[in-house]
């Protein structure tokens, strides 16, 4: 098979297409052909060194999630058939022809939905219903903030939050990334960029936030959150470390928590995935739930795809296309 590789960590330009043998499958796994791979900003970290794959999972083709055709099943598997449509989240190589993982991590894909759309979807609705709903612990009528919001767990944060019963708000970079956001159902965005966060919020306060900054952030969202608040992080991409006065968490009962989603055990990715299609699946089916593409490459250009990841200029997803 072709798959996108590097082989050696570097910038984007690291990335080319190269032969590899097709997995092989175990009794519980199903193979995919590949018809189009999300791009993550996991996958751009990973390139760069400062993400390794987990054991046992190729170490030089990026990828987390993907949508396509079951080409094979295992002794074991009994939910999917050859030639079922199917999105799944992997550990690793999804830009690739084809690709193996556990049966339990898929979801089938409904007729309505292109494969470049399904293929949008794991990662971002993995990430956000076990961090904001699983973790988070969010209530209908409850106050959402999600940072980064025109990202791809940005956007989906959003709309399920949304849908689901909650008032929402989100951070952006720009005019034009907070009207995408409050299009999404976010009914406010604040520019980071121009307007304090902290001080546009103040007078709602705040019951969840997800947060992917870190740094800074971490202080403002302590002032935001109400009593018995939580406050979930999925990434620091302006600090990891923080101060923290314990008397804020102590005084209103806060609750700080995070999670990382590529090393969770087997079991864990497939109870998350069939709450998922249970709670979330619905509201793909019918169009209430989108996916927010921005972009489509063919999977030979995987180095423009990670290009445009780097410069924060997408709102939603980017997703790679299989030939």
């Amino acid at each position: 098979m072709k798959a996108v590789v590097f082989a050696q960590p570097g910038a984007a330009d690291v990335l080319t297409l190269a032969e590899r043998d097709q997995p092989t499958i175990t009794p519980d796994e199903v193979l995919i052909r590949v018809k189009a791979a999300g791009v993550n900003r996991a996958d751009v970290i990973q390139r760069k060194g400062l993400y390794p794959a987990p054991p046992g999972v190729a170490a030089d083709i990026p990828g987390l999630e993907v949508a396509g055709v079951v080409q094979a099943c295992g002794a074991a598997v009994t939910r999917f058939r050859v030639g079922d449509r199917v999105c799944a989240l992997l550990a690793g190589g999804g830009y690739a022809e084809f690709v193996a993982v556990n049966a339990g991590h898929c979801l089938p894909v409904p007729e309505n939905i292109s494969f470049t759309d399904a293929a949008a979807l794991p990662e971002a609705l993995f990430t956000v219903w076990s961090n904001v709903f699983q973790r988070g612990r969010l209530q209908p009528g409850e106050t959402f903030l999600v940072h980064g919001g025109t990202s791809g767990i940005g956007m989906a944060a959003i709309q399920l939050a949304k849908q689901l019963g909650s008032r929402v708000f989100a951070t952006a970079g720009s005019e034009e990334k907070c009207r995408a956001a409050e299009a999404a159902g976010a009914e406010r965005c604040i520019n980071y960029k121009t307007t304090d966060f902290e001080t546009a919020l103040k007078s709602e306060g705040v019951d969840v936030i997800l947060d992917m900054i870190g740094g800074d952030y971490f202080a403002k969202n302590i002032s935001l959150l109400r009593p018995e608040g939580r406050l979930v992080f999925i990434n620091s991409a302006k600090g990891a470390k923080v101060e923290l006065n314990l008397m804020h968490v102590m005084s209103r009962r806060l609750t700080i928590t995070g999670s990382t989603l590529r090393s969770r055990e087997v079991e864990f990715k497939t109870a998350l995935a069939a709450e998922i299609e249970q709670r979330v699946w619905p509201l793909v089916a019918d169009g209430r739930f989108r996916a927010n593409v921005y972009k489509v490459f063919p999977y030979g250009e995987a180095a423009a795809a990670h290009r445009l990841m780097e410069s924060s200029e997408h709102i939603g997803k980017i997703v790679l296309e299989v030939p």
